[in-house]
């Protein structure tokens, strides 16, 4: 990292997106990415699970009817009259193909301080585009638009790719804006702040950036009086085999340390079977007590920074 602010908005994003040709390891757009801010290393975290998506409309030989099947759908439908029979004759009698949008989000970070929350994610989604089903098959008419657009038993043809893959950009999330604003809507500590803070106050901050191991999802959710409200979780990105802490029944002292230990040696950091504790089901909250349990008695095996943020949370249990 270097003195100069990192520096990286939407409109550049889209537009590396737009003239970049997706390669299998996407390393053409991770370079243009780092081109723009050689003093802040970037790299991909994770690649998300695969997904899909309604996509556009082709006819037989796959030549460009529509981008958009929802927008063709609605705007077809009123040039029909809004006769749904018409649409679907119109539909059988060009022989039009649905296509579904298949991809990957890409979330790409840069550590931009030494605090847990000093992180900025890129996440960009990565799809190709490929022939679905008949737009309306010779069997079961849909009854509305609705089944029209998403048919319960549609009928499916050959699959066939159309064009090539395409990246589009999502989202960048400045994580420390991004938590003040968070911070803004919740008159109790948010859990995924009190998971930052308690890394900042740990021995994990001393040694690991937690975006080597997380990565934040914001998300809308409704309230209770249909306002909407902003919202962010944690993504475990570790792809190490990390042990399970499940059943330490009975275990105390020197046992129980060594368990804790081989566990931080393999996440790749101290104090990391806490965090794993907190967010996630690889560490029982029975760990946690057992734990506090030994250090308040005749062990001493945690640093004082590590004890004071236990007992907090002993105090005032949480997970994120």
């Amino acid at each position: 990292m270097t003195d100069q602010p990192f520096q990286l908005d939407g409109q550049q994003l889209a537009k590396i997106c737009k003239h970049t040709l997706p390669d299998p390891d996407d390393e053409l757009l991770l370079s243009k990415l780092q081109s723009l801010n050689p003093g802040y290393p970037i790299r991909l975290a994770k690649t998300g699970e695969e997904w899909y998506r309604l996509g556009g409309i082709v006819d037989m030989d796959g030549n460009r009817i529509a981008n958009n099947l929802v927008e063709w759908t609605e705007r077809t439908y009123i040039e029909c009259g809004k006769n749904l029979q018409t649409l679907i004759e119109h539909a059988r009698e060009h022989k039009l193909i649905a296509t579904r949008q298949t991809g990957n989000t890409l979330h790409f970070v840069v550590q931009t301080g030494s605090k847990a929350e000093q992180f900025v994610q890129i996440d960009i989604d990565k799809t190709h585009e490929s022939s679905d089903r008949l737009l309306v098959g010779e069997h079961n008419p849909p009854e509305d638009l609705e089944e029209f657009i998403d048919p319960l038993e549609p009928e499916c043809v050959e699959t066939f790719c159309i064009g090539t893959s395409r990246y589009s950009y999502r989202r960048k999330t400045d994580v420390p804006v991004f938590m003040d604003e968070i911070n803004k809507y919740h008159i109790t500590e948010h859990p995924v702040q009190r998971f930052m803070d308690n890394w900042n106050r740990s021995s994990a901050q001393q040694k690991a950036a937690l975006s080597n191991d997380w990565i934040v999802r914001p998300f809308r959710h409704t309230g209770r009086f249909g306002e909407q409200i902003i919202n962010v979780e944690l993504i475990n990105t570790q792809q190490k085999n990390l042990p399970q802490l499940e059943d330490i029944s009975g275990k105390k002292g020197t046992p129980l340390h060594n368990l804790l230990t081989r566990f931080d040696r393999q996440a790749g950091y101290p104090f990391a079977w806490f965090f794993y504790m907190v967010k996630g089901k690889l560490v029982s909250p029975h760990s946690g007590v057992a734990v506090f349990k030994d250090v308040s008695g005749d062990f001493s095996y945690l640093p004082e920074r590590d004890v004071a943020v236990l007992k907090d949370w002993i105090d005032t249990p949480y997970s994120v």
